[in-house]
């Protein structure tokens, strides 16, 4: 399934995002199946959930099923089951493969409000030119120092004509990147501070990100949807 969170409900965790989940199985009726043993739990399994905060147009999980269903009445009930912000765009019937080997790259848009583009294309253009770029963040294991350059396959500034309708007028620069998954992850808020170390680039007020695709990568970089192999049965809300 492909899902996205929007507007306020970005804020929502991924542990939140779960918990609404399974309740939304429950009430939507879905013959979910269940692990065996002790403590049996239902067969969902996420792939590279955004960060909270961040919103997302191509979230992704997998559940395994006791009997098969329509996907587009699946789509359907859940979406009505869940907070609008939280919305069920996509189910396909697998064929074969798991989720997460069909994931190695995020495409994400970064909106930097009241930054100049052309000091943002200055700071692109110095963070590209680096071999690598060293940040720090605080993660489960503690803080941890890691390359933010080296998983970023492209990082684009957007001219003003590309820029959605209805932008403000006050100056606002729109990073595009693609960052391929690696161990540690490198997330949006790693390459704005990549973009601080090598040009001193800060953004006076809070970013919006969001993700836009996940996927397979092709050889000239592009992402392939992972339910593309079974779209066929897709079901698209």
């Amino acid at each position: 399934m492909r899902y996205a969170k929007r507007g306020p409900l970005r804020f929502t965790s991924h542990r939140d995002f779960a918990r609404a989940f399974e309740r939304a199985l429950r009430r939507a009726g879905v013959p979910i199946a269940f692990s065996q043993g002790f403590t049996p739990h239902p067969k969902i399994s996420y792939a590279s959930a955004a960060p909270t905060g961040v919103a997302s147009e191509a979230e992704y999980l997998e559940i395994g099923l006791r009997e098969p269903v329509d996907p587009e009445q699946l789509c359907a009930a859940l979406d009505a089951a869940l907070s609008p912000g939280l919305d069920i765009l996509e189910a396909v019937i697998v064929a074969g493969g798991s989720l997460a080997d069909r994931i190695e790259a995020s495409h994400w848009r970064i909106e930097l409000p009241e930054v100049d583009p052309a000091a943002a294309q200055r700071a692109v253009a110095a963070f590209a030119a680096a071999e690598e770029v060293q940040v720090e963040r605080m993660t489960k294991q503690g803080r941890r120092t890691f390359d933010a350059r080296s998983a970023v396959m492209r990082i684009d500034v957007m001219s003003p004509s590309e820029t959605p309708s209805g932008a403000a007028a006050v100056p606002c620069a729109i990073l595009e990147l693609v960052v391929r998954q690696v161990t540690p992850s490198v997330r949006p808020d790693d390459v704005l501070s990549g973009l601080r170390a090598v040009a001193d680039l800060e953004p006076p007020v809070s970013p919006r990100v969001t993700r836009l695709a996940q996927g397979t990568l092709t050889a000239l970089g592009e992402i392939v949807d992972p339910l593309d192999a079974d779209r066929d049965g897709a079901a698209i809300v």
